[in-house]
């Protein structure tokens, strides 16, 4: 009624300043101490794989709505938070072209195929991940160490190309705790700094982006679990991208449950999936295909945790 003060209007009634490109550009900022660090032990190859990852992502979003009349979306930076975090998740000597495809595909067919942001059901960058593992294993494989003596490892060639899982796994030799923390191992371009990946994910945090219950959840169960199997927790905790993981990709909204239990349910199901990958696997990591296996079970694990409306009664048999 007019000048009653009284609107009648559709939900949702209650909004927030709070959008797309302020939550994606708070990601970036995030993933910066990862990706300083990253640049600080592995060089300018790792400044590099990260300008070809995002640059890749964005013009292959833009050329694909374009291409199909859609509204351009890159201004809301999700393409660009997917190339910045497939670069941190490859090793720092890919070739750059190897790099360039990866962010491809993860757009184009991970993201674009189903529909572009908010409708794709698995993780991209992961999705990207994956399929570079299986193009090219030898690439994907090929490590080396930080700018540093490792002193840590005795002096052979097969051990110093070789990740600290792939040193526990296969040859028994732990790193210290404190190369993992700080980043001094080889590995993955954002992966290796703990401490980088946890400043990031406090600030994402703060902002009251993402929640703990699945980080927490995931870390908690790949701890207990490695313990009971006689394994140390921590070594597992600090080593290749499981914080990267729990923080910065289980945690995506699209392709992770939105219910409370939803979601512990999906961090307990990716950390034992993590520990039996790690274990008993033929693959000494296991964060990527463990959240990817998640996030196809997402709508069901949903289904079984949606909260019971007020005043329902169950059917009875």
């Amino acid at each position: 009624m007019e000048g009653s003060g009284l609107i009648v209007s559709s939900s949702p009634h209650q909004h927030t300043t709070v959008s797309t490109p302020i939550i994606m550009s708070d990601v970036i900022l995030a993933l910066m101490p990862a990706s300083l660090a990253g640049v600080w032990f592995f060089g300018l190859p790792a400044l590099f794989m990260m300008a070809v990852c995002v640059g890749s992502a964005v013009i292959t979003e833009a050329a694909l709505e374009k291409l199909c009349g859609k509204p351009l979306t890159v201004r809301d930076y999700s393409a660009a938070v997917t190339g910045l975090l497939l670069a941190l998740i490859v090793p720092p000597d890919l070739p750059l072209w190897a790099g360039a495809i990866g962010s491809i595909f993860s757009i184009a067919i991970a993201k674009f195929t189903f529909g572009g942001l908010g409708q794709n059901i698995f993780n991209p960058a992961l999705i990207g991940r994956a399929f570079l593992l299986a193009s090219w294993p030898v690439f994907m494989t090929r490590w080396r160490w930080p700018i540093y003596e490792a002193a840590w490892i005795p002096r052979f060639d097969a051990l110093t190309t070789a990740t600290p899982l792939v040193l526990m796994k296969y040859m028994k030799i732990k790193a210290p705790y404190i190369n993992l923390f700080l980043g001094q191992v080889a590995g993955c371009i954002g992966e290796t700094s703990a401490l980088a990946i946890l400043v990031g994910a406090a600030y994402l945090v703060y902002r009251g982006h993402i929640s703990l219950r699945i980080p927490l959840s995931f870390v908690g169960t790949v701890a207990v679990l490695t313990a009971l199997f006689g394994q140390d927790p921590v070594f597992h905790i600090l080593s290749g991208g499981l914080l990267l993981g729990a923080f910065f990709m289980a945690t995506d909204y699209v392709t992770s449950p939105v219910t409370p239990r939803g979601q512990i349910i999906f961090g307990v199901g990716c950390g034992i999936l993590v520990t039996l990958i790690r274990l008993y696997g033929g693959y000494p990591e296991g964060v990527c295909y463990a959240i990817l296996i998640m996030n196809a079970a997402t709508a069901l694990v949903e289904r079984y945790t949606i909260p019971r409306k007020f005043g329902e009664v169950k059917k009875g048999a």
